[in-house]
C-alpha cells in the first residue's frame, strides 16, 4: 500500500482500538483461566496459543466490527477462536459463563466449530488449510444455488488465516482448479506474522505467493507498514528506511520484538546505509522501536483500507496479506517458540492492569451507552441474521426398479440408477455431481450427457464423440474438477451444506477412484466433522481391478468406511440391492435435519456378475422384507436346507464382488454334507453399528447386550462364520466376536500386483477354495 489515507475518523479508529485491546485481553484472560484458574485432574496441558490470537486481534476487530455484513459468512483460523468468542461476546451473542469454559467439555471448543460451539461459527475450521478451501468451494455452491433455484441475497465468502496454511497443498489445489475461477465474493486475509509452530520462518514467501495468485486471476494486496511509518517515510523522503526493512532477513528483523528501544535501535541500524542511520538520529529511541515495527497488520486505518480494496473489483477473489506480530501486546511478542507458550499469571495480571480493568471486573462489557458498547450494539445488529427460509426439498423413491437380466457389475448399476432418477422430476433438480476428472471412467457419462456441466457461461462443445454430449451451461448439474480428490471432498462438502448456506438442500453425489479416497480422506473427514449430507462412490475397489496392480487396488478404504464417523458404508453386491441402498441414502440427505446429516460411501466393482442369486433371494423372501433387511445392513443370500439328519453348519458371510467364489464355496460345502447360509453384507456400516448399539445398550447393565434384530435373523443357528470381502480381513473380523462363534476372517492383507482375477483371488485366498479350506477348518474339519 502506498501513502496513508484512511477516510475513517480518528475517533472512529479510536473507538476500534478501545474495542481491540479489550479483545486482547478476553482472549488472553479465557486461555489464562483454562490453564491456571481451572481445576485439571489429569494434569495435561490445556493449551489456547495466545500468540496466535494477538497477532489476529487487529484483523478480526476491522472485520467484524466494521466490514462485515449480515450474509457474509467467515472462516476464522483455527488458533483464534477465542479472538472470534471474545468478539461475539461484547456484541452480546455469547453469555458470559462460557468464557471460562474454553476447552472444557461441553464448552467452548479448542477451534472453531459450527456444529459444537454455542456462538455464531459459520465454518468449522482446525485441520489447517481446510477453512480457505471451504470458502472457496461454498461460493462455487453460491454460484450453482443462484443459477439453479434463483438468486439468493449476496455473500461474501471471508476466510482468515495464517500465513502457514498457505504450506498447505489442499490450499493451491483449490486455487488451481479451473471450476473455482472468477469468485470475485471469496476474500483471504493472511496474517502474515512469518513464524511456524516451531520456529521463524527463514524464508519469507510472499513474492512467489503474490506471483501464484496473480497467475489465478486474483488480486493481492499487501498490507505492510502502518500509517505512522508510511506518514514518516511519506514527509521525510525515506523510502531509504523501507529498503532497508525489505532486505532485512525475516529472523533478525523478528529478533527487534523482545529488545528494549535501545538495543533495538543498536540492532536495527547494526550495518544500515549512512542515509537510514541519519533519518532517525533525531528521534529517540522509543519513537524509533514504534516506527520500525510499526506493521500494517495491527494498524487499523491500514486494514480498513485493504478490505475496502478487497471489494473494488467484484469478478476476482482477493488476497490481502497482512503483516502482523505474532503475540501482539503480549510479553511473548515475536519469540521464536511462542507459538504454544502460556503467560504465567503475573504476566496476565500487568496485561488486566495495563488494560484498565481490575478482578472484579475483567469479564465486563462495555457499558451500553459508551462510544464502544454504541458501536458493538451497532454491530451486533447489523450482523444479526434473520432466519433463512429454505427452498423446496426432493422427494427420493425407494428405487428406481432396474431391470437386470444379464451380468453386470455394481459400477454400471450405479450410472443406471442416476440415469433413471434424472427422469423423475421430484428428484433431478437437486442431484448434482461432481468428479475428480474421471467422470466417464466412473460411469457418470450418461447422467452428464442429460444435464449438462454447470458452467458461468455458455461453451461450445466441439466433441464428435457420442458418448461425450458435454453441453457447458449455467444450468448443467455436473461439475468437473481437475484430479484433485481433496477438491472433490471439500466440494461436496459444501454442497451438501447449501442449505445451511445458501437456503436450499440439494442432492450432492460425486464419484472417485476407490484407491484414492486416501488422497482425500483430510477433506472427507472435515466434511463429515462439519455435518454435510452427500453420497459418494469408489470405483473400482480392491484387487477386482487386477490389470492395474497393486498402486491402483484399494484394501483399507472399508475400514475407513466403517470406522469414520459420520459415514455409512455400502458395498452390494447385487444392482437390486444397489438400488435399495443408494435411493435410501439419498433421501436421508433429503431428510437430514442438519444435526444427524448422513454421508452415504458406495464402495463399488467394475467386475460383472450374475444377478441371478439375488433374484431367487428376492422370489423366497418377498420384496418388501428383503429391502428391509438389505437397508438394515444383511440378508440371508442362500439358507441351507432344512432336514432331520444332523450336519455341520457354516455361514459365509460377504460383501461385494466376491459373491461369486462364496456361491461356488458353498455349492462345494453343501455337496460334501456340510449345511451352509451364505450372508450378503450391503451395508457393513450399518450393521456394525446396530451391533455397536446393542453392545452399548448393555454396558452398565447385568444383561448380556441382544443381538439386533438383523443378526439374529441372518446367523439364526450361530454356527462358525467364515468372512470373507476384497479388503482388509480384519473389516468383518469383528462378527465372529459379535456372535460369539469361532470364526476365520479372509481379506487382502498384502498389496497387490497385476494379473488376472482368479490369479489375485487365488493369492489373496478369496478364491472358492481358499473359502472352503477356511470353513472346514472353523467347523474343525
Amino acid at each position: 500500500m502506498s501513502g496513508y489515507k484512511a477516510s475513517d475518523t480518528s475517533a472512529d479508529l479510536e473507538v476500534l482500538d478501545d474495542i481491540q485491546q479489550r479483545v486482547l485481553w478476553l482472549a488472553t484472560n479465557m486461555i489464562e483461566v483454562a490453564n491456571h484458574r481451572r481445576p485439571n485432574p489429569d494434569g495435561l496441558k490445556v493449551g489456547g496459543h495466545q500468540a496466535s490470537c494477538a497477532s489476529m486481534v487487529t484483523l478480526m476487530t476491522a472485520l467484524y466490527l466494521h466490514h462485515l455484513d449480515a450474509d457474509d459468512l467467515v472462516a476464522v483460523k483455527p488458533h483464534s477462536s477465542p479472538v472470534l468468542h471474545a468478539l461475539n461476546y461484547l456484541m452480546g451473542t455469547l453469555d458470559a459463563s462460557q468464557l471460562t469454559a474454553l476447552r472444557r467439555f461441553g464448552g467452548l471448543q479448542a477451534y472453531p466449530s459450527r456444529t459444537k460451539d454455542p456462538d455464531r461459527v459459520d465454518f468449522s475450521t482446525g485441520s489447517v488449510g481446510l477453512g480457505p478451501t471451504a470458502t472457496i468451494f461454498a461460493a462455487t455452491t453460491r454460484d450453482y444455488v443462484n443459477a439453479h433455484f434463483g438468486e439468493r441475497p449476496r455473500s461474501r465468502f471471508v476466510a482468515v488465516l495464517g500465513d502457514a496454511e498457505l504450506d498447505e497443498g489442499n490450499v493451491w489445489e483449490a486455487v488451481h482448479d479451473p471450476a473455482t475461477t472468477a469468485l470475485g465474493q471469496v476474500t483471504w486475509l493472511v496474517d502474515f506474522n512469518r513464524q511456524s509452530l516451531d520456529r521463524i520462518v527463514p524464508d519469507v514467501r510472499i513474492s512467489p505467493w503474490h506471483a501464484a495468485f496473480a497467475a489465478h486471476g486474483w488480486q493481492a494486496i499487501e498490507v505492510k507498514y502502518g500509517h505512522r511509518l508510511r506518514r514518516f517515510v511519506d514527509d521525510n523522503d525515506g523510502g531509504a528506511l523501507l529498503e532497508w526493512i525489505d532486505a532485512m532477513p525475516n529472523e533478525r528483523y523478528q529478533s527487534l520484538f523482545g529488545l528494549a528501544p535501545g538495543d533495538l535501535r543498536d540492532r536495527f541500524l547494526a550495518g544500515a546505509p549512512g542515509e537510514v542511520d541519519a533519518l532517525l538520529h533525531d528521534l529517540d529511541d522509543q519513537t524509533v522501536a514504534g516506527l520500525v515495527t510499526d506493521l500494517g497488520g495491527h494498524d487499523l486505518a491500514s486494514v480498513l483500507d485493504a478490505l475496502r480494496q478487497s471489494d473494488a473489483d467484484p469478478t476476482r477473489p482477493t488476497v490481502v496479506f497482512a503483516y502482523t506480530h505474532k503475540g501482539w501486546g503480549l510479553p511473548i511478542q515475536g519469540q521464536a517458540r511462542n507459538h504454544a507458550a502460556v503467560l504465567t499469571t503475573e504476566q496476565v495480571e500487568q496485561l488486566r492492569d495495563r488494560i484498565g480493568l481490575t478482578a472484579d471486573t475483567e469479564w465486563d462489557r462495555f457499558a451500553p451507552d459508551s462510544p464502544e458498547g454504541r458501536l458493538l450494539a451497532e454491530r451486533a445488529a447489523h450482523l444479526r441474521r434473520s432466519p433463512r427460509p429454505s427452498g423446496p426439498r426432493p422427494v427420493v423413491p425407494v428405487t428406481t426398479s432396474p431391470h437386470v437380466a444379464r451380468p453386470i457389475s455394481t459400477q454400471e448399476g450405479f450410472g443406471r440408477i442416476l440415469v433413471d432418477l434424472s427422469r423423475d422430476e421430484r428428484v433431478r433438480p437437486y442431484l448434482v455431481t461432481t468428479s475428480p476428472d474421471v467422470a466417464t471412467s466412473t460411469n457418470l457419462a450418461g447422467w452428464i450427457n442429460r444435464t449438462g456441466i454447470f458452467a458461468e457461461h455458455e461453451r461450445r462443445t466441439w466433441s464428435d464423440d457420442p458418448m461425450l454430449r458435454w453441453r457447458e451451461t449455467p444450468t448443467g448439474q455436473h461439475i468437473e474438477l481437475g484430479i484433485s480428490e481433496m477438491n472433490m471432498f471439500s466440494l461436496l462438502g459444501q454442497l451438501g451444506s447449501a442449505e445451511a448456506f445458501s437456503g436450499q438442500r440439494l442432492l450432492p453425489v460425486g464419484t472417485l477412484y476407490d484407491p484414492f479416497v486416501c488422497r482425500g480422506l483430510d477433506a472427507l473427514i472435515y466434511a463429515a466433522y462439519t455435518g454435510a449430507g452427500f453420497v459418494f462412490a469408489g470405483t473400482p475397489s480392491g484387487v477386482t481391478l487386477a490389470p492395474e496392480g497393486g498402486s491402483h487396488q484399494s484394501t483399507v478404504t472399508a475400514s475407513i468406511g466403517t470406522e469414520l464417523p459420520g459415514v455409512t458404508y455400502h458395498e452390494p453386491a447385487y444392482v437390486q440391492a444397489l438400488d435399495w441402498t443408494l435411493c435410501d441414502a439419498l433421501a436421508r440427505v433429503a431428510a437430514a435435519d442438519g444435526v444427524h446429516p448422513e454421508v452415504g460411501y458406495f464402495r463399488l466393482s467394475t467386475r460383472t456378475i450374475p444377478q441371478q442369486p439375488f433374484a431367487d433371494a428376492l422370489a423366497r423372501i418377498g420384496e418388501a422384507s428383503l429391502r428391509s433387511q438389505v437397508l438394515q445392513g444383511a440378508y440371508r443370500l442362500r439358507a441351507a436346507d432344512e432336514d432331520d439328519a444332523p450336519r455341520p453348519r457354516v455361514t459365509l458371510a460377504a460383501t461385494g464382488a466376491v459373491m461369486p467364489e462364496v456361491l461356488a464355496a458353498a455349492d462345494e460345502l453343501s455337496d460334501e454334507g456340510v449345511a451352509v447360509d451364505v450372508v450378503d453384507i450391503t451395508s457393513p456400516g450399518r450393521l456394525y453399528r446396530a451391533w455397536r448399539r446393542g453392545v452399548e445398550d448393555g454396558i452398565g447393565s447385568a444383561r448380556v447386550p441382544d443381538l439386533p434384530g438383523v443378526l439374529r435373523a441372518c446367523f439364526p443357528h450361530r454356527a462358525p462364520i467364515v468372512t470373507v470381502q476384497d479388503a482388509s480381513s480384519h473389516h468383518l473380523a469383528w462378527l465372529g466376536g459379535a456372535l460369539g462363534v469361532c470364526s476365520a476372517s479372509l481379506g487382502v492383507d498384502a498389496f497387490g500386483q497385476s494379473g488376472a482375477v482368479a490369479d489375485l483371488y487365488a493369492a489373496h485366498r478369496l478364491d472358492a477354495g481358499s473359502v472352503v479350506n477356511a470353513a472346514l477348518g472353523v467347523m474343525g474339519l
